[in-house]
């Protein structure tokens, strides 16, 4: 029991580097960018408020919420990879791999492999719980850039194609949820924070 114990305390110290990884999204009310742990409650939070518009009425939000919690930890080891480097997403899944079975891995067997399996499931998009945490994934930092007036878009040259494409993805998880992310991208444009 203890060294069970042992274990997960490990883990639950070394998951505290989360709140060190630095992503390229602005908080909405303040003059710095997010970091990884903000962004994973954040999204669970969303998670609670949004499944009504989950396409599938019968998912698991339970699961949802931990895939949402535990998806960005491989970054530990992994770093943040910008959504919009083309380059960086070549050898992001092999690092995060990697980063999963280290970190992970200080858990005991069975946690750590429940744990990989969901961070598994997270990234292979397939199951509905995937699909909706997908979705809110994508649409957090949509939100956030077009509550800064695109300021993150600017600074890395992102236009309106690019975040189209990337938002298409939250169709999966959510019709409606994609419907209101088209229409805050409408807005992007109109406003002059996203070039065409």
């Amino acid at each position: 029991m203890m060294e069970r114990l042992q274990e997960q305390m490990a883990f639950i110290m070394e998951i505290d580097k989360l709140k060190n990884i630095v992503r390229r999204t602005k908080l909405i009310y303040a003059d710095r960018n997010e970091n990884d742990a903000e962004h994973s409650w954040h999204l669970a939070v969303m998670a609670m408020n949004l499944v009504e518009y989950a396409n599938e009425p019968d998912l698991d939000i339970g699961k949802v919420m931990q895939m949402v919690l535990i998806h960005d930890i491989v970054e530990i080891d992994a770093g943040d990879t910008y959504a919009y480097d083309v380059s960086g997403h070549a050898d992001k899944y092999e690092r995060e791999r990697q980063a999963a079975e280290r970190i992970f891995g200080l858990l005991p067997a069975d946690q750590k492999q429940a744990y990989v399996d969901l961070w598994q499931e997270f990234e292979g998009g397939i199951s509905a719980e995937a699909k909706f945490a997908s979705a809110l994934d994508r649409l957090q930092p949509l939100i956030h850039n077009y509550k800064n007036q695109g300021s993150i878009w600017a600074a890395n040259g992102i236009t309106s194609t690019q975040v189209r494409e990337r938002s298409n993805k939250i169709r999966e998880g959510s019709e409606a949820l994609w419907r209101y992310a088209q229409e805050i991208i409408d807005q992007s444009i109109a406003q002059g924070f996203l070039p065409e």
